[in-house]
């Protein structure tokens, strides 16, 4: 290989790992608007844009998935599939929130793919990298914060109980920031799906535990998935 051939190949690695962080840092920007346009306001103004939202999710995937390294693909790729069967536990089977319409809509598991690969991703931000030990106390500062003050002061205990276990969690995987920024994308991605209607949360979980809409503690079972998902990964051969 001469090194006009190796010089190409670094612009074409440098120029798809550029792309994947753009996808990266548009991620809230697309996740706005497309959850606008699945909105119950979208919907009584014009007309129902579940379906192009579906589009739109499938579309915004494809792009990032192409422009992602081997590793992220197979995580994303998993995903997927894992994510929707996490929602026929989550949604259907425990009843914790409800979607706007009954169906779960085909975006979803698409959308927790690209949820997941931007944290990934910005997790890999060489402030990031560069800061990981500060971070880290800063991280787990601002989220105990969180999970006390919308517990204690909003009486929604479902944030305490699991914002704890989110913690336990994080302690076994070493306090990792990927665990921090993914979930960081979580928590935006909730606040707006549940701000324009997408979905809900039910008061009470299982009856019982006093809830928000949405509720922070959430993020713990992001995070248990993402294990689960890096665990089957782990087993995927090239």
């Amino acid at each position: 290989m001469n090194w006009f051939q190796r010089l190409s190949i670094f612009q074409s690695s440098e120029q798809k790992k550029g792309s994947t962080f753009f996808y990266a840092y548009f991620f809230p920007v697309f996740t706005v608007i497309a959850l606008w346009i699945d909105s119950t306001s979208f919907s009584n103004i014009y007309f129902d844009g579940r379906n192009l939202t579906n589009v739109l999710a499938i579309l915004y995937f494809c792009l990032f998935f192409n422009s992602a390294q081997s590793y992220l693909r197979k995580l994303m790729f998993t995903m997927v599939f894992l994510s929707y069967l996490g929602e026929l536990i989550f949604c259907k089977l425990l009843g914790m929130y409800n979607y706007r319409t009954a169906d779960i809509p085909l975006y979803v598991p698409f959308g927790h793919a690209i949820v997941y690969a931007s944290g990934f991703v910005f997790a890999e931000n060489s402030l990031i990298v560069r800061n990981t030990i500060l971070l880290k106390k800063i991280f787990f500062t601002s989220f105990a914060i969180l999970f006390l003050g919308v517990g204690l002061v909003l009486n929604h205990w479902f944030s305490i109980i699991f914002g704890l276990l989110f913690f336990v969690l994080m302690r076994r995987k070493k306090w990792q920031n990927v665990y921090y920024t993914i979930a960081l994308c979580v928590i935006f991605i909730e606040l707006v799906g549940t701000f324009f209607k997408c979905w809900t949360w039910v008061p009470k979980t299982s009856g019982l535990i006093p809830a928000a809409n949405p509720p922070m503690g959430a993020v713990f079972f992001y995070a248990g998935g993402d294990v689960i998902l890096a665990k089957i990964v782990s087993y995927w051969k090239e």
